[in-house]
């Protein structure tokens, strides 16, 4: 059996912060069965890992490395690597996810209003070609 899993039952898992929800992502994440992360389900827990509950970058970082690597977890492991490697460099998730598809799609550039975004692409209207962790 595969089980797509949906952001507010990842960050119950991560955090633990709600006993019977906990319960139940606990049970359905450590069931055995393949789990589908999608890949927008990891820029959501990012996002609300950081701004909900204060969590550095570098620690869940740590952590989705480990989810990812997990031998029943299926997702996009070049985009969520992409994510990390942003992340890991002081960027957004969403943005190594946004570089990833970009690259993906052969786009010759990337133009962003996000100061952060632009350094780490290495200047205005630029796309490079990161090596994600």
């Amino acid at each position: 059996m595969k089980t797509s899993i949906d952001t507010n039952l990842l960050i119950r898992y991560l955090t633990c912060d709600d006993k019977q929800q906990t319960a139940k992502a606990v049970a359905v994440i450590e069931s055995g069965h393949v789990i589908f992360i999608a890949t927008i389900v990891l820029c959501e827990a990012v996002y609300v890992l950081q701004r909900a509950y204060h969590i550095s970058s570098d620690q869940i970082a740590v952590t989705l490395q480990r989810i990812i690597e997990s031998r029943n977890v299926e997702l996009d492991r070049p985009a969520a690597e992409y994510g990390l490697a942003m992340l890991r460099q002081g960027g957004d998730f969403a943005d190594g996810v946004v570089l990833y598809e970009s690259s993906r799609a052969k786009c010759d550039r990337i133009v962003t209003f996000d100061q952060t975004f632009e350094r780490l692409l290495g200047g205005t209207d630029q796309t490079p070609h990161p090596q994600p962790a």
